[in-house]
C-alpha cells in the first residue's frame, strides 16, 4: 500500500507538465519586462546624476554608422574600416595629449604647432643632413617635450590662463617650424623608411589580430575583477561579476568582430597597434599611479589641491610636457600617412579636430573628468564623419556643419551633465 501511494502521488506530480509549460511563457514575460523596467529606471537615475558616461557617445557613432552604411554599401567594408583605423592614429594620438590638459580645466592651443615642428625637425635632420632615423624621431620627440615643458612652467609660475600661453606658443611654434624646413617648403620621406612604415605596415597573420582581441579581453576581465575585490575588501559599493562577464563579452565581441574584418584586407595595421598600445598605457598612468590622482584632483578643484598640499607646478608642468609629447608623436605618424612634411603640417582643421575628440569622446571641459578612451571614440566619430562623407561625395562644408554640431551636443551633454552633479553636490 505504501509503495502504491507513493507511485501514485509521484504519478500525479508528473502529470500537469502541459499547463506548467504554457505558465513558464508568461513568467518569462514578466521577466524581461522587470529587466527593462529596471534598465530603463537605471538610465534615469544616471541622466539626473550625470554618469551617462561612454554611453551617448557610442549611440552617436552607432547612428553614424548605420546612416553611411545606408547610403552608401562600402563604409563599413573591411577596406574602409582598416583604413579609418590607420586615419585616426595621427589626431588621435595629439587628442590624448589633450585629454590630460582638459582634466585640468585648461586648453592646449599649440599641439598642432608643436606636431608640424617635430614633423619638420625629423625631415630635415633625417634627409637634408643624414642623421639615423632612430635618433632623428627621438630629437624631434624631446623637442615636442622641451616645448611642452616651457608652457607647463610658464602657466605654473606665472598663473596665467593656458590657453594664452599655448596661443603664444602657436605661433612660436609655427614660426619656428617654418624657419626649420627653409626656403624649400616641403621635405620628402623615404616610403621605406621607419617613420613610413608606421603606417604602411601591417601584420598579415591572422593571429595578431585575434590575439591582440584575446589580450584585450582578457585584460579588461582581470582589471575590472580586480577592482571589484579591491572595494569589495574595504566595504566600498563595487561591481557584481555578472556586469563585470556582460561588460568583458561585450568588449570580445567588438574586439573579435574588429579583428575580423581587418584580417579581411590586410591584417591588423602596426599603426592601430601603436595606438591602442599608448591609450592603454595612458590610462593606466591616470586611473592607478600617484601621478594621475594628483590630475584628477586639481581637475576638480585647484585651490582644495593646493590647500592639500599637492605639487600644482610640478604636475601641470608635467601635463603640457606630456601634451607637447603625443602632439610630437602625433606630428611623426601624419607626416608618415602622406611621406612628406611641408609649411601647412600642423595647421588647417588639425587643432580644432584634436579638440574636439577629446571633447566628443566625453572629457569634461570644466576639468576633473574624462578618459584616454574619450580621445579614441571622439576621433572615431569625427573620422567616420569624414570618411563617410568622401565616399558619398557629401562637400566638405556639410563634414564641418555636422561635425560642429555633434561637438555643440557634446558640449551641451557636458553641462548639462555638471549641472546635474553641482545639484547632487557632487562637482
Amino acid at each position: 500500500m505504501v509503495k502504491g501511494t507513493r507511485a501514485t502521488a509521484d504519478t500525479t506530480r508528473s502529470e500537469p507538465t502541459a499547463p506548467g509549460a504554457g505558465a513558464g511563457r508568461p513568467n518569462r514575460g514578466r521577466a524581461v519586462t522587470r529587466a527593462a523596467e529596471r534598465g530603463v529606471a537605471y538610465l534615469r537615475r544616471k541622466m539626473r546624476a550625470g554618469e551617462l558616461g561612454s554611453l551617448p557617445v557610442v549611440l552617436v557613432l552607432a547612428a553614424v554608422w548605420i546612416t553611411f552604411q545606408s547610403l552608401n554599401s562600402n563604409f563599413l567594408s573591411p577596406r574602409n574600416l582598416s583604413n579609418l583605423s590607420v586615419d585616426i592614429v595621427g589626431t588621435g594620438l595629439i587628442a590624448v595629449g589633450i585629454v590630460f590638459v582638459l582634466l585640468l580645466g585648461e586648453l592646449d592651443l599649440s599641439v598642432g604647432s608643436i606636431s608640424g615642428l617635430a614633423a619638420a625637425a625629423f625631415a630635415v635632420l633625417n634627409v637634408n643632413h643624414g642623421v639615423p632615423e632612430w635618433l632623428a624621431v627621438i630629437i624631434a620627440v624631446l623637442a615636442g617635450t622641451l616645448a611642452g615643458t616651457v608652457q607647463g612652467f610658464s602657466v605654473a609660475r606665472t598663473r596665467v590662463p593656458a590657453f594664452v600661453v599655448t596661443l603664444a606658443g602657436l605661433l612660436t611654434w609655427n614660426g619656428l617650424m617654418l624657419y626649420v624646413l627653409g626656403t624649400s617648403g616641403t621635405v620628402n620621406l623615404d616610403e621605406n623608411g621607419l617613420v613610413a612604415k608606421l603606417t604602411s605596415y601591417y601584420f598579415t597573420n591572422d593571429a595578431a589580430a585575434y590575439g591582440l582581441a584575446a589580450i584585450a579581453s582578457g585584460v579588461v576581465f582581470l582589471v575590472s575583477y580586480q577592482d571589484m575585490r579591491r572595494r569589495k575588501a574595504v566595504g566600498m559599493p563595487h561591481r557584481s561579476l555578472r556586469w563585470i562577464t556582460v561588460r568583458t563579452g561585450v568588449v570580445a565581441v567588438v574586439a573579435f568582430t574588429a579583428a575580423y574584418l581587418l584580417n579581411r584586407f590586410q591584417g591588423l595595421p602596426l599603426a592601430l597597434l601603436i595606438f591602442l598600445v599608448v591609450v592603454a598605457g595612458l590610462d593606466l598612468v591616470l586611473r592607478r599611479t600617484h601621478y594621475g590622482r594628483q590630475i584628477y584632483a586639481l581637475g576638480g578643484s585647484m585651490e582644495a589641491a593646493r590647500r592639500a598640499s599637492l605639487s600644482v607646478t610640478r604636475v601641470q608642468t608635467a601635463v603640457l610636457a606630456v601634451s607637447g609629447t603625443m602632439a610630437a608623436i602625433g606630428g611623426l605618424f601624419l607626416a608618415s600617412r602622406i611621406t612628406s612634411v611641408s609649411q601647412g603640417s600642423g595647421s588647417g582643421v588639425l587643432l580644432v579636430n584634436a579638440i574636439a575628440a577629446a571633447v566628443i569622446g566625453g572629457t569634461s571641459l570644466f576639468g576633473g573628468r574624462g578618459t584616454t578612451w574619450s580621445a579614441v571614440l571622439g576621433m572615431l566619430i569625427i573620422q567616420s564623419i569624414a570618411s563617410g562623407m568622401a565616399i558619398t561625395d557629401t562637400p566638405t562644408a556639410v563634414q564641418f556643419i555636422i561635425t560642429g554640431g555633434v561637438l555643440f551636443a557634446a558640449v551641451l551633454i557636458d553641462s548639462l551633465a555638471r549641472r546635474s552633479q553641482q545639484a547632487r553636490g557632487r562637482a
